[in-house]
């Protein structure tokens, strides 16, 4: 049988296809060297929740690199099942609790206290219930009132307080303690446990140096000190050239003592979870080369700009934090590589920050269209 296939489509489909005399065969199926590719690559079951803590993705920030001729990373921690940072304080803390005996098991101690401005909180709520224990977050009623429905809706049962000084006893620290005290119920103790520190040198620190070999430094705010003292004293011990700052919110106390040693400080900050006047156990673990003062305005317009520029929808501390890797990378130089920590989303935040009213009323209606911001 002989087909006419001169024109632009042959509409006769068989098997075998004749075409001028000649059979042309159809494809064969694929070989198993060609299949190979379309096979699932394996990756590690997690062992439930605190499986899941942890590993997140080192990202390069796209706009802030060629802005800056550096290589600016992103430890992307609002990836964690709780959505922040706070998640490897609140396993490690639970953990070690249980090691030595001061939770669960025959202690018979089933409740944790904790004071925190919200994010340590969803990560032991969130432990809580993974481990069947009941859970008290002692915070201040100034937090976003996304972080308010949070906590209730992960079942913690909030002891709000107002937002007053350390100093104060009534302070959500102190009251923390004494609740559980009271209760007898293990404190978390964020501020001053050594195993929220210990989480960041055997986690994140590790993590970090494993996808960016070629570190040149580190850079993160602070509030109980853990990540940034965790993560460079790590860096510290394993990569000794790598240099750790801090970037320091207004009205905190630490960029003025590490640059100069004195615990002087005016004035505060919009940003929820961090800056302190006081040196916690945490923090003083920290190895550092130096420190930088942020502002308010500069993290509002980098949240702002995050999200226009690289769809990153970040919370205030995380928008500080690239604030710090911006000047960072720019006094180390072109080609330079730099990370920080991307500590939390901005939907808890979202009625603040992306708030034109609340915005508005602060005077931080941002409008950057370059990175000038940043001083």
């Amino acid at each position: 049988m002989r087909v006419d296939c001169s024109g632009p489509f042959c509409v006769l489909r068989s098997i075998r296809r004749v075409c001028d005399g000649e059979r042309f065969p159809l494809p064969s199926p694929p070989t198993m060297a060609s299949s190979s590719r379309l096979a699932p690559v394996p990756r590690p079951l997690r062992n439930g929740l605190p499986g899941a803590i942890g590993a997140t993705p080192l990202i390069r920030i796209e706009s802030l690199s060629a802005a800056t001729g550096a290589t600016i990373l992103g430890k992307a921690e609002l990836m964690n099942p709780g959505g922040s940072v706070k998640d490897r304080a609140a396993l490690h803390i639970v953990e070690a609790a249980e090691a030595a005996g001061l939770l669960g098991g025959k202690s018979g101690v089933s409740e944790i206290v904790e004071g925190t401005a919200g994010n340590t909180g969803i990560g032991l709520a969130l432990m809580a219930r993974a481990r069947g224990y009941r859970c008290h977050i002692v915070i201040p009623r100034t937090q976003s009132a996304e972080k308010l429905d949070l906590l209730r809706a992960l079942g913690a049962e909030l002891h709000l307080v107002d937002a007053v000084p350390f100093a104060n006893p009534e302070n959500y620290y102190h009251v923390a303690k004494r609740l559980a005290e009271e209760r007898r119920a293990f404190w978390a103790d964020q501020f001053e446990n050594p195993a929220n520190a210990d989480a960041h040198f055997s986690t994140t620190g590790p993590e970090i140096l494993a996808d960016a070999p070629k570190l040149d430094a580190f850079i993160c705010s602070a509030g109980t000190g853990g990540t940034l003292g965790g993560v460079s004293a790590y860096l510290a011990e394993a990569a000794p050239a790598v240099q750790s700052w801090l970037i320091d919110c207004e009205g905190s106390s630490l960029e003025n003592y590490v640059n100069h040693g004195s615990l002087d400080a005016t004035g505060g900050s919009v940003l929820e979870g961090i800056g302190i006047r006081r040196i916690t156990g945490n923090f003083g673990r920290a190895k550092l080369h130096g420190a930088f003062a942020g502002t308010d305005r500069e993290a509002v317009e980098m949240a702002h700009w995050l999200l226009k520029n690289d769809g990153l929808f970040v919370g205030g501390s995380a928008a500080l934090n690239c604030v710090g890797a911006v000047k960072l990378a720019r006094k180390l130089g072109p080609g330079a590589t730099v990370a920080t920590i991307l500590c939390d989303g901005a939907q808890r935040y979202a009625s603040r920050l992306f708030n034109a009213d609340w915005l508005a009323e602060k005077g931080l209606v941002p409008g950057a269209t370059d990175l000038t911001f940043v001083a």
